[in-house]
This record gives C-alpha cells, structure tokens and sequence, in this order.
C-alpha cells in the first residue's frame, strides 16, 4: 500500500501541467510499484526456474 506521503512526494515530482488522466495512470503506475516492492519484502517472490515453468504453462 503506498502512503499519502509517499504519494505527495510522487506528484511534486511531476511536471506543472497534466491531464487528469496522466495523475491517475502515475498514481497506478506508483502503486503497483510499491505493491511489487511490499511483494519482495514479504517474500512473495518467484526464483527464475519457477518463473519459466509458470510460463511454460501459459504459452501452451
């Protein structure tokens, strides 16, 4: 979960003149990084054996 602070930083990051939808695709964008980062700090992780036996069953 990204915080309100980290995400204020995040967008006084940003240039002065966006599109509504360009925030929210940095907001996304910015979440799913944090939701990865909390992935590996939590172990949640794959090595890349299992990575490629994962995807040799989706390329079937």
């Amino acid at each position: 979960m990204i915080t309100k602070t980290q995400l204020i930083n995040s967008l006084n990051n940003l240039p002065e003149n966006l599109t509504v939808d360009q925030v929210i695709d940095h907001i996304i964008f910015v979440e799913k990084v944090q939701s990865g980062l909390d992935d590996v700090a939590n172990g949640k992780v794959s090595t890349k054996d299992e990575a490629r036996d994962k995807l040799k069953k989706w390329l079937k």
